[in-house]
């Protein structure tokens, strides 16, 4: 993404100078192959004598060369559902039946459209899919409604309505009550005299898609409360949630493409999908960490940001683990790079690469302008240097 406003001076040279020590930082863990190549920084003959670092190559790119400010998140998932139970009631004004759970999922479990949730009474309380919880029993006679149409588009979706019958349209018909008989037979295993083509509330759970289970609060044995939460989940969709300091607000807007940097030291591409347009300010008497230092106040103040990772996969097995998110503050498109690891510190300042042509090797001074750590390169200009020219890079 690009930057809306470019950054103050004061804060380049905040960031130049962070950059500049960074830079010694990675040619000394390279061995200062530099210095012992060249017999720079003060080195004497004798001491140039001394074995050469191993070196390998690299091609100079023409590419686009982004900088970024990196600041932490949590890797976490979006939405938050609470499952509340219903003790199982009758249909047709006759008595309520049972009520006890028998099972329960684990932490952690990924249930999809038509899979049980738990468990009552022996029998699977499956996941159907809608954007309202049920209300009512359903049954032939029942007025028409958006959980009907739910019901009849979950049934159908699930192969409960072969020929095709039902008219998704909210509305209970025959051809729906056939369908729920199907699916009491096929599904839960009832006998024929059992599949009342009828679901008392509290026999299915509608949410907008997949679960992730966060937390189980009910006991295996106890019985349903009508009311009382089951369990709580999450979509299957992996987020990063990140309070941004407001000084960063500007350089982030919803549809921005940021990096994600995971705890194994990976990136992997995101995009914002919101943006608070109000910042919060943390509970000190909650014990928030990460938010600043020296105690409440309004410097602590955030703006919460999400971000959706463009490859769901690269979360896997992570939950409610730090990351880091990093956001374009500056970028130069279609311009000359070479690896940072191919800069070599000049003895009077300044920066160089070591051009390999053929057999030969020649120093070749360099000015550079945009470092893209996440990338590791950064943007060169100097006499001689062109796309696909090779220049030596500290070898892996």
């Amino acid at each position: 993404m690009e930057a809306e406003a470019s950054p103050s001076p004061s804060r380049h040279r905040a960031r130049a100078g962070l950059l500049a020590a960074t830079l010694v930082l990675v040619l000394l863990a390279a061995g200062g192959w530099a210095a012992v190549r060249a017999g720079g920084l003060g080195r004497s003959a004798t001491a140039a004598a001394a074995p050469e670092i191993p070196t390998g190559t690299a091609v100079v790119a023409r590419t686009d060369v982004v900088a970024r400010q990196q600041v932490p998140g949590t890797l976490g998932y979006e939405g938050s559902f609470t499952v509340v139970g219903h003790a199982p009631g009758a249909v047709d004004g006759g008595q309520a039946q049972g009520g006890i759970v028998t099972r329960l999922p684990a932490p952690g479990a990924v249930i999809g459209r038509g899979q049980a949730v738990y468990e009552v009474d022996g029998q699977p309380v499956p996941l159907w899919y809608g954007s309202r919880p049920a209300w009512r029993a359903f049954q032939t006679g029942m007025a028409d409604g958006p959980d009907v149409r739910a019901l009849e588009a979950n049934l159908a979706a699930l192969g409960f309505d072969p020929d095709h019958a039902i008219t998704v349209d909210g509305h209970f018909t025959a051809a729906t009550r056939a369908a729920v008989r199907r699916w009491q037979g096929d599904a839960l295993g009832l006998p024929p005299v059992q599949r009342s083509g009828a679901i008392p509330l509290g026999r299915v759970v509608f949410l907008p898609g997949p679960i992730r289970i966060a937390a189980v609060t009910a006991t295996v044995g106890g019985a349903v409360q009508p009311g009382t939460p089951i369990l709580t989940a999450t979509s299957t969709r992996p987020v990063v949630g990140v309070s941004l300091p407001p000084a960063f607000q500007q350089l982030v807007r919803r549809g921005a493409r940021v990096q994600v940097i995971l705890p194994d030291g990976t990136a992997t591409p995101g995009t914002v999908t919101s943006v608070s347009r109000a910042a919060v300010v943390p509970d000190p008497a909650a014990g928030q960490e990460g938010q600043g230092q020296g105690g409440g106040g309004p410097e602590q103040a955030t703006i919460p940001v999400t971000v959706r990772l463009t490859k769901p996969r690269a979360a896997k097995g992570l939950d409610q683990a730090p990351v880091g998110v990093a956001i374009t503050t500056e970028a130069h498109r279609g311009v000359l790079a070479v690896p940072i690891t191919a800069l070599l510190a000049e003895p009077g300042g300044g920066y160089a690469v070591e051009v390999v042509e053929g057999g030969a090797r020649r120093r070749v001074p360099v000015h550079t302008d945009v470092f893209d750590e996440t990338a590791g390169v950064v943007e060169v200009d100097g006499p001689g240097l062109a796309e696909g020219t090779t220049v030596a890079v500290p070898a892996p």
